[in-house]
Order: structure tokens, then sequence, then C-alpha cells
């Protein structure tokens, strides 16, 4: 698959991108009852993730592509197929390659939606 199923794609969940640590990223969010979320990203471009870090656990998996995970003090590169767990309170960002497709999973309220979806 080249693309996330349309069915994952509703407008409705669409991130507000004015809120994220990358530039040209596309996600959507579906939100656990524990306040826990799960985003599928989709990098349209090659990006650079600023150092953030987060009061909850953070899960990645990458379908496609490539992101190379930068933490405190060791690089990561994840190629499809390859997971990895941020623990809270680390600082992470990273490089994605244009095409990158990825889930993530939030131990927390990590994204809004936008407010008016087209």
């Amino acid at each position: 698959m080249k693309d996330f199923p349309e069915f994952m794609k509703n407008p409705i969940n669409k991130v507000d991108p004015s809120h994220q640590y990358t530039p040209g990223i596309e996600g959507f969010v579906f939100d656990g009852a524990d306040n826990s979320q799960m985003a599928f990203w989709t990098y349209k471009q090659n990006a650079k993730s600023e150092s953030h870090s987060h009061e909850y656990d953070e899960y990645i998996v990458v379908v496609q592509g490539r992101y190379v995970l930068e933490l405190e003090n060791e690089t990561i590169i994840l190629n499809p197929g390859d997971e990895y767990l941020i623990p809270q309170g680390v600082r992470h960002g990273g490089n994605a390659e244009s095409g990158t497709r990825a889930i993530y999973a939030f131990g927390g309220k990590r994204v809004d939606r936008l407010k008016n979806p087209s």
C-alpha cells in the first residue's frame, strides 16, 4: 500500500498541523477511553521534528519510508516494520524522508483535531 486507507483519513479526525513539532506532516487521530491517542502520520516532505518530551510514553512503528529518531544521547534508524518505545520525559526529535508513513500511540492526549475540517 502507498497510503493509509480512506476510512483512516476522515477529515473530522485530521490533526491540526499548527500544533505539531514537524512541518509538512499530515495526521489523523483516534482517541482511547483512557485519554490515550493513536495518530497515523504521513510526511509529505523531508522533515525535521523539533526536540521535545512528553509526560507519557510514546510508541512509534514505521510503515513505509524511514525515520531517524534522535534521542538525548542516541540515534536510531527506523525502517518499515521497526518500532520504538520512547519513555515519558525523554527528549526526542528526528528526521523523516518524504513519503514516510508511521503509526504512533501516545499514553496521553498529544494532538488536537482541526476545528473546521474541510
